[in-house]
């Protein structure tokens, strides 16, 4: 049986991420770079097959996963809650210096996901995925933090290293045949001259 591939895209640039405010589930729209992002990783991946794209609900994840769907000529977009980006509750619309002074910790800001309960998320995700899609080749559009978490669940912690920011647009690659391993994981944009 062929191996289970998923592939994590991380949306498009948005004004928040410029000024790194917490975004979280905030409906926040990709900017123009955001946008140009999008198209030039879609042209990376038009020499890939992905049998299926999926996304986030938030239109910022929707949109790129739009771009990308019809440069592979993908006819639908299927739409997945589990690739939610983590809530900061009361903490959206923060800059970072500002949440921190208050809150100290993510963990601490009222109504915001905690860290075991996006892990739990991750690891529903993975089961999802080789449940529903076994085999076939998915491309998952979502949101820094939450792939963060699903990349650390399936390296033990390993990667990202700390501190180490997976930018917008950039493309990280997990196989599953007994169980899942990371293939590939760039923190650069896709197609950035980092790929040159």
């Amino acid at each position: 049986m062929s191996d289970t591939t998923l592939g994590l895209l991380r949306h498009g640039q948005t004004d928040w991420n410029i000024n790194l405010r917490l975004q979280g589930t905030a409906d926040i729209p990709m900017n123009e770079v955001g946008i140009a992002q999008v198209e030039l990783a879609a042209e990376h991946l038009a020499n890939q097959n992905w049998d299926l794209v999926i996304s986030s609900p938030l239109g910022r994840a929707k949109h790129s996963a739009e771009i990308v769907a019809n440069r592979l000529g993908v006819t639908e977009v299927l739409i997945e809650p589990l690739l939610l980006e983590r809530s900061f509750g009361i903490g959206e619309g923060l800059e970072y210096s500002e949440w921190h002074e208050k809150f100290g910790k993510l963990d601490e800001i009222p109504g915001a996901e905690s860290a075991s309960q996006v892990i739990e998320r991750a690891r529903a995700l993975l089961d999802q995925m080789v449940e529903r899609f076994r085999g076939k080749r998915i491309l998952a559009v979502s949101h820094g933090a939450l792939i963060r978490f699903v990349l650390s669940e399936v390296t033990a912690g390993a990667v990202p290293p700390p501190g180490e920011r997976l930018q917008n647009a950039s493309l990280h690659v997990l196989t599953h045949q007994e169980h899942w391993n990371l293939s590939s994981w760039a923190p650069e944009p896709l197609g950035s001259k980092a790929f040159e």
